[in-house]
């Protein structure tokens, strides 16, 4: 499901290209620096994550058209009722998938790949984890199949979802108004990919924030607080085997030198820094000194 990020259509891909080297121009012309090294990792986790893509597809294809034959009512496709509520529920649906990514170490074992980046760039976007499957996110989705939603709309929502949040995945666009109290934008997602301590597990929605301000997990984006980005605990890696598998190695070793069948629990769904005290999710701040390529992380204007 992942691979639907890198859609088929030529205007999308010709289009997503555009913004890319506009991204890249503006970063040079402002004097934030542009990581090529992590350009080409993010490329090797993209090429790597295809045969995955396929496999995941295929396996989870199978179960959602099982799950969907088992519903009492089908909603119809051709009535726009279905789809706004479809919407709405997918919503739903990807806000507690995402949430319980950054609380769960089975599931942040693959979404830490995302994470992974240490500039806000929109080709960070594409660095999606090979193990999506294996991680089990795909369960969040599956009561909407059962309440009637089709396969179909199901996979044009996630399409969707995935084409609006690559645009999110920016510094070059500052705060959008009154936008800001509805959808998700790219100030907020920067706030989401921080790893200050302000900010960490913070605006998990898709498309839609209203999720974040209903159950109490909304942040903003602060003049007085840049966002840094990284993975707590690991050093930059431009190796995509290593970004994405890392997560899983650190999770196996924990669960081989486990003492107890408790302690080997933990091991698979508590993440090791979790606490009352702390923040759940495994991502930190990399020190100011190390963007010393940049000058800023602040939200800019777009050029014009």
């Amino acid at each position: 499901m992942e691979a639907e990020l890198l859609s088929r259509s030529p205007l999308w891909l010709a289009t997503l290209l555009l913004l890319v080297l506009v991204e890249l121009a503006w970063r040079k012309r402002t004097r934030r620096g542009y990581d090529g090294r992590a350009a080409l990792a993010t490329f090797g986790l993209v090429l790597g994550n295809i045969p995955f893509a396929l496999l995941n597809g295929t396996i989870i294809g199978g179960i959602f058209l099982a799950a969907a034959s088992l519903a009492p009512v089908q909603w119809p496709l051709h009535d726009w009722r279905s789809w706004a509520a479809g919407f709405l529920l997918f919503e739903f649906a990807y806000y507690w998938f995402h949430r319980a990514s950054h609380h769960v170490r089975w599931l942040w074992a693959s979404h830490a790949v995302h994470h992974s980046a240490e500039q806000m760039t929109l080709l960070a976007s594409l660095r999606l984890g090979w193990t999506s499957g294996l991680s089990l996110g795909w369960v969040f989705y599956l009561p909407l199949l059962l309440a009637g939603c089709p396969p179909l709309m199901l996979a044009a929502l996630r399409a969707f979802d995935l084409r609006y949040q690559f645009l999110l995945h920016t510094e070059a666009v500052g705060k959008l108004g009154p936008l800001e109290w509805v959808l998700n934008t790219p100030s907020h997602h920067r706030v989401h990919h921080a790893a200050n301590q302000a900010y960490l597990d913070r605006n998990f929605g898709g498309v839609l924030i209203i999720f974040d301000r209903l159950f109490g997990t909304f942040a903003e984006e602060r003049t007085d607080e840049r966002p840094r980005y990284g993975v707590l605990g690991k050093p930059a890696s431009y190796n995509p085997v290593q970004l994405a598998l890392r997560e899983w190695r650190a999770m196996a070793r924990d669960l081989c030198t486990a003492p107890s069948v408790r302690a080997g629990l933990r091991a698979l769904l508590v993440l090791p820094d979790a606490s009352a005290a702390q923040p759940s999710r495994a991502t930190s701040a990399r020190a100011a000194s190390e963007t010393s390529r940049q000058v800023t992380s602040k939200p800019a204007s777009f050029p014009k």
